[in-house]
């Protein structure tokens, strides 16, 4: 038993035991692929988030070998990702001032506590918590930082400096710097040259790797024209391997750092969910979104440690393992030991890495997020949902990344509760030739039974919807072509009841039978009927009162009354 529970937990013990020989060259394959990506790619996404360069690479290297141990999934590739660098930079920035050393160590306790934050949700069971992110605040959120990085990385593909902190800000100053002349020239070439050569790749037939094609041409170019004095460089990377980087931290950084923590937890944890259920499904398996929690929590943790940031599975640099034929976790541990080959024996490489040609990475992967299907869809489907989208862009992109999420969930919370609060309800009629008994707003041709409604609630009973069930019994009461004898109401969807709504049924069951008429259920759910004798009103409403389906209900009421 302890055995199986170790198993479950390390699943990289398992795959070591079953690994097969022939998936090796494959996945040899796909770790040299990959490793070609995560190098440019860690670096950039570590400048997007206003960290030294060498960051992005520990980031890219340890998580990857602590989810290829805990990790539930064959193939995710957890490392820097875009969609995190922004919001890493506004919970870090503002506390580091402008100590580059202070922010790596700010940014590595950001990443414990997010790990924790995960560890704790994967040992209370919340995968279910990014149920918060409904599609259209994930879609809105996508598109807010698409938005937000871009402008953040186009003063350095310009060439100049600005000092705004907002994206207002920053978007201000660039167009002033532009309009003065300020642009260098030079970087803009160089970037401009970078984004044609990654989009050229993705647009060439064959596996053509253009992250690497730019970035080994941008070093070659300024290598060989000396432009070290021209345009801004990355410059050498620190020789040695990934090591703690936390001292100067107090406790007022760490209590800083918990709200953005959560925060960033949820959405870190979403992203890499989301990536995990559709490669799953794809394959046709299975994956535990608890079980994931944990191993991205792990995975965080390490990174923080050893002088990363915070990480979360690529959407980005998964597929390109895919693509190459990775078969096992084991190809991502290939790549992060290629990575750390190429820092220990080539780390003056990137003294002649243009610093636009990481901001020009960055602005290709952020162009990547920007989702205007999903909005024309939803402007076609639902006025609320277009609402909650736009908002979180707006909140996300204007009012600051961390604060955009917590509007914007809150906000989906309001429209959750308000649909409950005023669900769809209707009466029942019959239909000729037509089993059973239906909507009688779509259709005004049914047939009511005389002295007798029947009407349909779709929401749980719950403080904030009681009375508006009890006027809808009324309405119905008062509309109803002759004297009411009885009200069915066909609960099926009425999942649940508090005491707050419960005292409005009894008012409403007093007022009832005051008049003659009384009040019974169909096809009640038994945890419901199981709360109203916790509540202590079995013996207002009793058995009688209670039917299997709505046609048992009416077929009693008519032989009662003699119909």
């Amino acid at each position: 038993m302890r055995r199986d529970w170790i198993l479950k937990a390390v699943p990289g013990i398992q795959l070591a035991r079953t690994y097969q020989r022939s998936w090796l060259k494959a996945d040899l394959a796909a770790g040299a692929a990959l490793s070609a990506v995560l190098i440019p790619a860690g670096m950039a996404y570590a400048e997007a988030a206003g960290l030294p360069a060498v960051t992005g690479l520990y980031a890219s290297v340890v998580p990857m070998l602590f989810y290829a141990i805990f990790g539930p999934a064959r193939i995710i590739i957890v490392g820097p990702d875009s969609s995190l660098a922004p919001m890493i930079a506004a919970a870090v920035l503002p506390l580091a001032g402008r100590d580059p050393a202070h922010a790596v160590a700010l940014a590595g306790v950001l990443a414990i506590l997010i790990g924790i934050f995960l560890v704790a949700g994967r040992m209370f069971r919340l995968g279910f918590v990014t149920g918060l992110l409904s599609k259209p605040i994930r879609v809105g959120y996508l598109n807010g930082i698409a938005l937000a990085i871009m402008v953040s990385q186009l003063p350095r593909l310009l060439g100049i400096t600005v000092s705004g902190d907002s994206l207002p800000a920053r978007a201000t100053e660039t167009a002033e710097a532009v309009l003065r002349g300020g642009t260098n020239p030079l970087a803009l070439l160089f970037g401009a040259g970078t984004v044609a050569i990654i989009v050229a790749g993705r647009l060439l037939p064959g596996k053509v790797p253009g992250v690497l094609l730019a970035v080994a041409a941008s070093i070659a170019a300024a290598a060989a024209l000396d432009l070290t004095d021209d345009i801004s460089m990355v410059g050498a990377l620190p020789p040695g391997l990934p090591a703690p980087a936390l001292g100067g931290i107090t406790l007022h950084d760490v209590a800083g750092l918990i709200g953005p923590a959560a925060g960033i937890a949820l959405i870190a944890f979403a992203d890499t969910s989301a990536l995990s259920k559709s490669l799953a499904g794809r394959r046709g398996i299975h994956t535990s979104g608890n079980q994931e929690m944990g191993a991205l929590g792990i995975a965080n943790v390490a990174s923080g440690m050893l002088g990363g940031f915070p990480v979360c599975g690529s959407s980005s640099r998964t597929p390109i393992a895919l693509d190459a034929g990775a078969r096992t976790p084991f190809s991502g541990i290939v790549a992060a030991a290629l990575v750390v080959v190429f820092m220990v024996a080539a780390p003056g490489v990137t003294a002649f890495l243009p610093t636009t040609t990481l901001a020009a990475v960055v602005m290709v992967a952020a162009a990547s997020l920007v989702d205007i299907k999903t909005l024309l869809r939803l402007l076609r489907m639902s006025r609320m949902e277009t609402a909650l989208l736009i908002t979180t862009f707006l909140g996300v992109a204007f009012v600051g990344v961390l604060q955009g999420i917590v509007i914007a969930v809150a906000l989906s919370l309001i429209a959750f509760v308000r649909r409950a609060w005023d669900p769809y309800r209707t009466e029942l009629a019959s239909l000729a030739d037509v089993p059973g008994y239906h909507d009688l707003s779509r259709h005004p041709e049914g047939q009511r039974v005389p002295g007798l409604v029947i009407a349909r609630f779709d929401a749980p009973l719950f403080f904030a919807n009681g009375a508006v069930f009890a006027e809808h019994i009324r309405n119905l009461v008062a509309k109803a072509p002759g004297p009411v004898n009885w009200v069915i109401v066909a609960a099926e969807a009425i999942t649940d009841l508090d005491t707050t709504a419960l005292d409005d049924l009894v008012e409403l069951d007093d007022e009832l039978a005051g008049r003659g008429i009384s009040l019974v259920f169909a096809e009640l759910k038994g945890p419901v009927k199981d709360r109203l004798l916790r509540f202590g009103v079995s013996s207002r409403f009793g058995p009688d009162h209670f039917f299997p389906t709505v046609n048992n209900a009416v077929r009693t009421y008519k032989r009662t009354f003699g119909i």
